[in-house]
């Protein structure tokens, strides 16, 4: 999504959204997905379901996401 906002639907059905601008201010590596265009719009899910990510050094764990995003209805 837009401004670096990730909408994630879990497999319980809850859906959030979860703002990585947050991240991008406290972890150095997250930097780069504001100054690498277009590797935001790169977010993937690993194959065990359990964080998403975008590079090596970028990931971010689903309990996370899950914990900590704005519940959408």
């Amino acid at each position: 999504m837009r401004d670096f906002l990730l909408r994630v639907v879990f497999d319980d059905g809850k859906t959030v959204l979860y703002d990585v601008k947050e991240d991008m201010e406290q972890i150095p590596a997250y930097q780069d997905l504001r100054l690498i265009r277009g590797l935001f719009d790169q977010v993937q899910l690993d194959q065990s379901r359990t964080c998403v990510f975008w590079n090596e050094e970028i990931d971010l764990p689903s309990d996370t996401i899950y914990e900590y995003g704005a519940v959408q209805s």
